[in-house]
């Protein structure tokens, strides 16, 4: 029974068995999923597979979970709907596992119209393919030809059913927002969150490892900064663990749960800007979505001629700054990406502070959410628009866990200070990033914010991004932007208090 009193179904069992069900093509090729949707694929100069989709972004406003929205009858109807589907047309089928971890991994079941074979090629690259004859943790019924759109998500079930949608993220989200509900679960924190491994050599000729996690809304720099090798040279490096979402475990591991791709926005993808990640979406291998490509298959990463929101299935094997793990094996740093002009580029946080920062979740909205609204100021819990279960036992939970680790935490602004003020560029924010893990950085209080905010960086300017003299009028724009924050805390019932008195 569910909580509303409806006798719900067990829609795994009616679900076809995609080794006999006659309707079913299970694990295909690349070349064959690439030959389904044939007709919908435009061949790129690289030999790359280029799709246009009707949706291209996410549909949050038509997403719900059983667990923290009103479900009735009609939001069941809509799964069985899904079901339904995959029981009566043609459909591929895919078995992937999320996760390494020995404590997170889970086989994922992806349910596909054939001719949408296009949806489960990206699915197929991002994801490592699960054990022979597991049985499904997760399972995801996607079905874009319908009229109605709607998402509905059986959080304890492990079930979703993607209706009216033909947006690859979709997909992906589904398998990740439940690898994160089970992080939860099991006494750790599913995060939005991009992870690294930094390694430097130590006086005495060793090296020693620091562990970095960066939160941020998608297009706030946070897969550029996670896979920047920080101009590091050998025996010394920097690479990238995990681009999306990984999970914070109590023994202070950091799982990740793509292990064969990255699902990466190319909209102004530059090569003198992020070198690995272009020579990943322009080899052959990558798979292109809503990328606009010419009559000759040039491809225009500056053009938004189809959106904003443009992506590349980028296989790690061919992304220089992935590394072959996913796991991280200890956290040292976590850092919060913003682009608040009354921000400095860096802000070291106490332990309530940072779970603060967590709630806050300042950002900007960007395509990747709502296009209509890309640019506008955003809060969002763990800057994570996939949290299942009460927000404030999420900010309560990350405090926790980073006070018993002892992790280091800090706000990063990456868009810049003041207004107009100075721009905090990417090399400004690698050069703070590198000086840091190498303990570096002499900090001090800033009369203006008082933040405690670097005195010195080597190799960067720290006058030059003065609060007080970038930001016109800032005494009174941070007394109303501390007002707002408490206002904005105060709302979270769950939240202990020592986190709502520890605005910033």
């Amino acid at each position: 029974m569910s909580d509303t009193g409806l006798r719900v179904p067990d829609f795994r069992t009616a679900l076809p068995d995609p080794a006999a069900a006659e309707n079913v093509t299970y694990d295909p090729s690349r070349a064959r999923l690439r030959a389904f949707s044939s007709t919908l694929e435009t061949t790129t100069e690289y030999g790359s597979p280029a799709y246009v989709t009707v949706h291209r972004s996410r549909c949050a406003d038509r997403t719900k979970n059983a667990l923290d929205d009103d479900f009735d009858a009609t939001d069941y109807g809509h799964v069985e709907t899904a079901v339904e589907y995959a029981r009566t047309h043609e459909m591929v089928c895919l078995d992937r596992q999320v996760g390494r971890h020995e404590a997170l991994s889970f086989t994922c079941r992806y349910y596909v119209p054939r001719e949408h074979g296009r949806i489960a090629l990206a699915v197929a690259e991002l994801f490592e393919p699960a054990a022979p004859d597991d049985e499904p943790d997760f399972v995801t019924v996607q079905v874009p030809d319908l009229d109605d759109v709607a998402i509905r998500v059986l959080p304890e079930a492990g079930v979703t059913a993607v209706l009216g949608s033909d947006y690859t993220g979709e997909a992906k989200k589904s398998f990740l927002r439940l690898f994160m509900f089970r992080a939860k679960q099991r006494g750790g924190l599913g995060l939005h969150a991009g992870s690294k491994r930094v390694r430097l050599a130590a006086d005495d000729g060793t090296t020693e490892t620091v562990g970095q996690l960066f939160l941020g809304l998608s297009a706030t720099g946070k897969s550029t900064l996670t896979a920047h090798g920080m101009g590091l040279d050998p025996p010394e490096d920097a690479v990238l663990l995990q681009d999306d979402v990984c999970a914070l475990l109590p023994d202070g591991t950091v799982a990740g749960s793509e292990g064969n791709g990255l699902y990466v926005k190319t909209i102004g993808l530059e090569r003198a800007e992020q070198p690995a990640v272009y020579d990943a979406a322009t080899h052959e291998s990558a798979v292109l979505e809503n990328v606009a490509v010419g009559p000759d298959g040039a491809v225009e990463f500056d053009s938004d001629e189809h959106t904003a929101n443009g992506r590349a299935v980028v296989r790690r094997e061919h992304l220089a700054s992935a590394d072959d793990a996913i796991d991280l094996d200890r956290l040292d740093q976590v850092f919060f990406i913003t682009r608040n002009p009354a921000m400095p580029p860096v802000a070291r946080l106490t332990t309530e502070e940072a779970a603060a920062a967590f709630m806050l979740g300042e950002s900007i909205r960007t395509s990747a959410g709502d296009p209509s609204r890309a640019g506008e100021s955003v809060r969002v819990v763990g800057t994570n628009p996939f949290i299942v279960g009460p927000a404030g036992e999420e900010g309560n939970r990350f405090r926790d866990l980073i006070a018993d680790l002892d992790v280091d935490c800090y706000v990063l602004n990456t868009g810049h200070v003041g207004d107009p003020g100075t721009d905090v560029g990417v090399e400004d924010t690698v050069t703070i990033l590198r000086e840091l893990a190498r303990d570096r950085v002499a900090w001090t209080v800033d009369d203006a914010t008082g933040l405690t905010v670097p005195g010195e960086v080597p190799g960067l300017d720290v006058d030059a991004f003065d609060v007080a003299d970038n930001l016109p009028d800032h005494e009174r724009r941070l007394r109303e932007l501390r007002a707002e924050r408490r206002s904005h805390l105060a709302a979270y019932e769950d939240l202990d208090e020592a986190v709502q008195d520890a605005v910033y």
